[in-house]
């Protein structure tokens, strides 16, 4: 097997699970619909998100916003692609941290080509404070990221920056 199949499996199943959680909202639960899973704290609220991540420039509902969303997401996605390639088979950390980003970032980016939006749909709330709705593709980049600055910072990888593809 080779030594990247295991990110390869990682990045499909997250990216399966995303689309997946995705449809079946799409498909159960109406528009702007909460179905309680546990009151007072946790829905399941189907809601499309025409901005980026939590919402963010969502409601200037402009085109523009649109297309340089997308091309941002591209932008990113091809950043996150050539730092998997040059980082080492050995710094496994690091290469799971970007295969989280990856999947998620590809998870999004299907939505926003194919739907023009973000299905979004797990709210998390404390009476009227909601944190701002998500899905699993947004799960797995806050995980990757949180996980990549680990990777980085505290636990510093094997290679150095440059030759991890990450620095100058």
């Amino acid at each position: 097997m080779k030594k990247t199949t295991p990110y390869f499996i990682l990045i499909a199943f997250l990216l399966a699970a995303d689309q997946l959680t995705k449809w079946l909202v799409t498909k159960k639960v109406a528009l702007h619909s909460a179905v309680p899973v546990i009151p007072g704290f946790f829905n399941i609220t189907h809601i499309h998100n025409r901005g980026a991540i939590f919402g963010a420039f969502g409601r200037i509902g402009s085109p523009f916003v649109s297309i340089a969303l997308t091309l941002a997401s591209l932008t990113a996605l091809g950043l996150v692609i050539y730092y998997f390639v040059k980082t080492p088979v050995s710094e496994r950390g690091l290469k799971i941290a970007l295969s989280l980003i990856l999947a998620g970032a590809l998870g999004n980016l299907a939505d926003r080509l194919g739907r023009g939006y973000v299905v979004d749909f797990l709210d998390f709330y404390v009476n009227r404070w909601h944190w701002p709705f998500f899905n699993v593709a947004d799960s797995s980049i806050t995980v990757g990221a949180g996980l990549l600055l680990y990777f980085l910072f505290i636990r510093r990888p094997k290679c150095s920056l440059s030759s991890c593809g990450l620095g100058r």
